[in-house]
């Protein structure tokens, strides 16, 4: 009998999964990316597909209501740098976005600043473009 194989990768832990497909503006314009669940469309629109997962509030950061699409937006825009799909000067569109969908989804001025503020000094790396885990067999 021929043994059972198994390929795998290994991913960062997400915390949440979209139910339904959510829709934001970018700002950042001129591209045509589609993947299998985040598109971008050329006039900024970004679409998360439903499934697409994310880990929400990083650091001291927690997950609250005004917090849930901005961070998911965020996350999937970081993503797109990450894989190489978009140039890394893009990711502070991302960071004002994320700034101006918290706002706009009734986060203070003063937890959105700071907010901000944290992603500017520490995102650096979750941005920065990197190969993808390999696949694994066993």
């Amino acid at each position: 009998m021929k043994p059972h194989k198994i390929a795998y990768q290994r991913i960062t832990p997400c915390k949440w999964r979209l139910k339904e497909l959510l829709a934001v503006s970018t700002g950042v314009i001129g591209y045509d990316i589609n993947t299998r669940f985040i598109v971008l469309d050329e006039t900024g629109l970004m679409l998360l597909k439903p499934e697409y997962a994310w880990d929400g509030a990083s650091g001291p950061a927690i997950d609250t209501k005004n917090f849930m699409r901005g961070s998911a937006a965020h996350d999937a825009g970081y993503q797109l740098l990450r894989l190489g799909l978009l140039p890394i000067r893009h990711r502070k569109q991302f960071d004002k976005m994320l700034r101006r969908i918290c706002r706009e989804d009734g986060m203070s001025h003063i937890r959105s600043a700071w907010v901000y503020r944290a992603v500017r000094l520490f995102g650096g790396l979750a941005a920065k473009p990197r190969k993808p885990n390999p696949t694994l067999y066993a």
